[in-house]
């Protein structure tokens, strides 16, 4: 009898059902998009945000007081502490290691270079450094990371060095003070210490030879100096296998207050939590695990700007969620509204037959149940092809179905039916069929 009377109300009453259908439908499509989106905005947008570089600096933990002018480190190449560059392959087994997008040692070195035997030495920067070095991985495997990785905004005219080859690249300001030096020229770099021992130039000319290969372009200090080769500035400076810096991409979900806590003092529950979920601090205390002797510091300009960002694109995406199912939820209590009014009469008799409160209101909630379903299996469908064509125009490439949505939109679709009923059947609980069956 139950069924037949819900059957019999959609079909004397379709107009109703299917404006609150449609209502369903409506808001669910929006639900699904904004959620699918909001799944993946954060793995595109943090992708794309390394565009902005590195956003993590590794140092040495008991490094002297750096002299640094433009960003330049000016320090003697012997004072100081130093990294090992055969430990760099350990950067790939960190919990987190398919976040490491890439990394790159840096060594700078005070140098003269010499264009010819009889000119005079300029005096400058060597910055040693990896353009696509494979990295081994304790594993067995191998790592191709460098500069494009992690500086991919640097712009080079010519080409980049070979790792390993006597090559270099010239900053786009050193170039433009020794207009001899080109693309394919030939010139010899001494350490810096050697040239003022030295009163003898032709003596400089037996320095290293480098070829020049390519302009780079920084807007940074690495314009006024030369980029060769991390193994020519572990030469030059006398500390083969050594580098001062490094720089790491890594792929991180923004901070909260959460993931600034010391790790020290949570307990072992927020200690997993906090371990296992992608924060930059959490990676930074991986690679410090792994990298012992080191000091991992954030870059705030690139980390700040990602969790500023990543945080104002999440809340938009969940007003918009929110927004739609308020305003599903009031189109479902307005067309209850009507059904209850129009349906007095049978409610009336129903309770004159002796229904209970609780016997009309399933009758309606079993109706609005069958129209989430509905609602949501339609509104799935048609906010997974919107969230594509959404991900295409924003991202460039479609946003994938995610079915793990479904039963959460269905669970929300039930709670907007049920939400935006409750007032109608509150009404319809307080009908007194006496004055109903009068015609009153």
């Amino acid at each position: 009898m139950f069924g037949r009377l819900v059957k019999e109300s959609f079909v004397r009453n379709p107009r109703r059902k299917l404006l609150t259908a449609a209502a369903l439908v409506v808001g669910m499509a929006v639900a699904t998009s904004t959620l699918t989106i909001a799944l993946e905005v954060g793995d595109r947008l943090a992708r794309e945000f390394r565009s902005l570089g590195a956003n993590l600096l590794v140092t040495p933990q008991s490094d002297t007081l750096p002299v640094e002018i433009g960003g330049v480190d000016y320090r003697p190449v012997n004072e100081g502490a130093y990294l090992s560059e055969a430990d760099l392959g350990k950067m790939k087994t960190i919990f987190w290691r398919h976040n490491v997008l890439g990394f790159t040692p840096f060594l700078d070195v005070p140098i003269a270079i010499q264009q010819s035997e009889n000119a005079a030495p300029t005096r400058t920067m060597l910055i040693g450094t990896w353009n696509a070095k494979e990295v081994p991985v304790p594993d067995g495997t191998t790592f191709k990371t460098g500069v494009s990785v992690t500086h991919p905004w640097w712009k080079i005219r010519g080409r980049w060095f070979r790792d390993g080859a006597n090559e270099c690249v010239i900053g786009a300001a050193l170039a433009k003070t020794m207009p001899g030096i080109v693309p394919g020229k030939v010139i010899y770099v001494s350490d810096e210490t050697g040239v003022n021992s030295v009163q003898d130039h032709s003596t400089l000319a037996k320095g290293t030879p480098l070829e020049v290969v390519g302009i780079v372009s920084t807007d940074d200090a690495e314009d006024k100096a030369v980029l060769a080769p991390l193994e020519i500035a572990q030469n030059i400076s006398g500390h083969p296998g050594k580098f001062r810096q490094l720089f790491v991409s890594a792929l991180t979900k923004p901070a909260d207050a959460f993931s600034e806590r010391d790790p020290l003092k949570m307990t072992p529950t927020e200690y997993d939590r906090w371990f296992c979920s992608p924060y930059i601090s959490s990676i930074a205390f991986q690679i410090k695990t792994v990298l012992p002797g080191t000091e991992v510091r954030t870059i705030r300009r690139v980390a700040d700007t990602e969790g500023n960002i990543l945080s104002r694109v999440s809340t938009l995406l969940w007003i918009v969620t929110l927004t739609a199912l308020i305003a599903a939820a009031l189109a479902v209590a307005a067309t209850s509204a009507t059904t209850v009014l129009e349906r007095r009469g049978e409610v009336g008799v129903m309770k004159a037959l002796g229904a209970t409160n609780t016997l009309v209101a399933g009758i309606f909630l079993a109706e609005q149940l069958l129209l989430a379903i509905a609602g949501a299996s339609m509104g799935f469908v048609l906010g997974a092809l919107l969230a594509r064509s959404l991900g295409s125009s924003i991202f460039g490439t479609p946003a994938s179905p995610r079915l793990i949505l479904f039963p959460v939109v269905l669970g929300l679709a039930a709670i907007v039916a049920f939400t935006g009923s409750l007032i109608p059947l509150r009404r319809a609980a307080h009908f007194n069929p006496a004055p109903i069956l009068r015609g009153e």
